[in-house]
Order: C-alpha cells, then sequence, then structure tokens
C-alpha cells in the first residue's frame, strides 16, 4: 500500500501516524502548532477526524445517551462531541498547512456527508474508527472511493473483522487493520498483541496498531509482530487537558516512537544469514585448536600437546579428537595454531 509515495508495508519501517483528535482544544492555531511539531517529531502523517455533533449521535440527555465512567464521566453523547469536534472550515487550511510542511494528513470521517467533503479536499487515504468498524454501509461508501484505507478494530470480534474485510475487498485490497483496544488510556495486560498475527493469518493483509497507551512499550513490541502502521494520540503537554490528552504522546515522546520503532524494524532483518560478513572481523577471535608443547617432526599428538583457545587461526574445535593419535609432519613449537599441512 501507498499513501504519497510513501511505500507501507514488511519491508518498510512502520508508519507513524500523530493522531491530533480533539487536541486541539478548539484553537486552529494550536492544531496548526500540532502538525508542525508532528512533522519535526518525524510522523509521517498527521491525522484529524472529520464530523459534527450532528452527525455523530443524536441530541438527548437520558441515560441511554450519557456517558458513565472514564474519561468522559457525565458527559452526554451530543456534547462530549459537540465540545471535541474540529470544525469542518477549519480542514482546506490544516490541509493546505500539511502540504506546506510536506507532512501528510487525512481524516477519519464519521458518515457519508463528510467523506464528500473530504473528496473535495482530495484527501489520500481514509482511517476508519474502531467504533464505526461495523458501519458496514459507511466502509463500503469509503471503499468506493478507492483510497488506501486504515481500519482499526477494537471492540470487534473476527466476524466482524472478517465483514468489514469482505466490504472493502470488494473494490480494491489497499488497507490495513490495525489492532486496538478501545480503553482509554490502554493498559499493557490488556493489549493482546497475539491477535495480531490472528487477524493478518485470518485475512492475509498487513496489520499494525493503534496504541491508547502513554508507554511506547506495547508500539515497539508491535513491530516485531509485523506492524506497518502504528497510530497514537498527539498532543503539544499533557496538562493543556482536553477530552483525549490523558492519552496523548508529547514531542519528546513522538520523536522517540518514531527513532525506537524504527530501530526496531531494521533490527528484523532478514531471515538468513546473509549479514554475516559484519561480523568477519569478530571471526578471528573464535576458539581454535593451537600447540600447547613442541613437538618433533614424526611425533604422536597427545591430548596434553593441543588445546581449545582464542583466536580463531588453527583448524576448529571438533577436529580436536580426530588429532589425538596422529604425526606431526613437522617441527612444530608451543603456541603455533594447529594446520592441515602440520598433520600427517
Amino acid at each position: 500500500m501507498k499513501i504519497n509515495n510513501r511505500e507501507i508495508g514488511p519491508n518498510n519501517n512502520p508508519y507513524i501516524i500523530a493522531e491530533v483528535s480533539a487536541n486541539h482544544n478548539g484553537d486552529i492555531d494550536k492544531a496548526k502548532e500540532l502538525i508542525k511539531l508532528a512533522k519535526e517529531s518525524g510522523a509521517d502523517a498527521v491525522k484529524i477526524q472529520t464530523y459534527t455533533a450532528d452527525t455523530m449521535t443524536l441530541d438527548i440527555d437520558t441515560d441511554e445517551f450519557k456517558i458513565t465512567g472514564g474519561l468522559w464521566d457525565g458527559y452526554t453523547l451530543y456534547n462530549l462531541y459537540k465540545e471535541a469536534y474540529t470544525p469542518w472550515e477549519w480542514h482546506k487550511e490544516l490541509f493546505n498547512y500539511a502540504q506546506k510542511l510536506d507532512i501528510t494528513i487525512f481524516s477519519t470521517p464519521f458518515d457519508e456527508s463528510a467523506v464528500d467533503f473530504l473528496e473535495e479536499l482530495n484527501v489520500p487515504a481514509y482511517k476508519v474508527a474502531s467504533f464505526e468498524m461495523t458501519d458496514l454501509v459507511l466502509i463500503d461508501y469509503i471503499a468506493q472511493k478507492m483510497k488506501p484505507i486504515i481500519i482499526s478494530t477494537g471492540m470487534s470480534t473476527l466476524e466482524e473483522i472478517k465483514e468489514a474485510h469482505a466490504t472493502i475487498t470488494k473494490y480494491h485490497n489497499n488497507v490495513v487493520f490495525l489492532h486496538c483496544v478501545s480503553s482509554y488510556p490502554t493498559k499493557a495486560e490488556n493489549f493482546n498483541l497475539r491477535m495480531m498475527n490472528t487477524i493478518k493469518e485470518m485475512l492475509n493483509v498487513d496489520i499494525g496498531l493503534s496504541d491508547h497507551s502513554l508507554s511506547n512499550t506495547a508500539a515497539i513490541a508491535s513491530v516485531t509482530l509485523g506492524a506497518t502502521v502504528i497510530e497514537k494520540h498527539f498532543i503539544k503537554d499533557r496538562s493543556d487537558k482536553g477530552p483525549d490528552s490523558d492519552f496523548s504522546l508529547e514531542p519528546s515522546e513522538l520523536r522517540s516512537l518514531c527513532k525506537e520503532t524504527k530501530v526496531a524494524w531494521e533490527s528484523l532483518g532478514k531471515d538468513d544469514f546473509s549479514n554475516r560478513e559484519k561480523e568477519s572481523a569478530s571471526k578471528k577471535h573464535r576458539r581454535s585448536i593451537y600447540f600447547v608443547n613442541d613437538l618433533k617432526a614424526g611425533d604422536l599428538i597427545k591430548e596434553e600437546d593441543i588445546r581449545r583457545v582464542r583466536p580463531g587461526n588453527g583448524l576448529p574445535p571438533k577436529y580436536f579428537h580426530e588429532l589425538i593419535g596422529k604425526r606431526v609432519s613437522k617441527d612444530v613449537s608451543f603456541g603455533e595454531a594447529v594446520k592441515w599441512e602440520s598433520i600427517s
């Protein structure tokens, strides 16, 4: 898969998405600053969200529409989304600003009107949020646009993941599924990263991680399991507070994420020994067989006449027992490497 000429897949270091979400706190200048900081921190892309409170839910103040517990306890859904949304009139300015800084920007649409709006901005890719993963009508509409899709799987069953995949692949195969735990912030014991392999093997797709923890540990570990995309929420300073601040990285943490996941990916290397030439300088320090007594031509080699020691200029240790009882073909001295030409 490719987004704005950036190849995404196992043969490339992980694609890092800095999720701005609601961390602009209603200030377009803060949103632009986050885009700039994401670029400076090494992220490949920034992501926003495209919705209004009215496209997300109903303006109803009943228990059914209220949030209980967690970070957003006491909010009605409508009031939360009204506070957290990114105004649509900002989008063009933010897209132009990101383009000026040469960092990719795309968005998560939450209904068809948002998709149509983002198409007008020539969005290069789409993200589908975990909470919309079962909205196959929306996913079908997005897939028809023939753009790359990154989709989070939080809360989903394997059957629901299969259904979303089947919906997208009616049109194309440019999709990455992100393992995700919709718990904010996510605790280490709840990540269950091995699910990434289950999804990868089940669908034969590239996989990644949408990470709602404050640590980079799970993201780095995910690279060893094949993650090609990593998404993390991003904020200038968690003390700014906001709907998503408690599980968002600050710039120094995002910089570490970008560097450490790349190192983790580089460390995977290949599944062969093609890199052994890098160890050639060390080979001379391996053990080999040396004479530890002076011997005259024709003498029998006894066990006490040879030892397996460093460096590695003599015969390999595997020939130690084979040499015992053989005769030397010439005079040899203490500290001389055993070579076949010295043996009768």
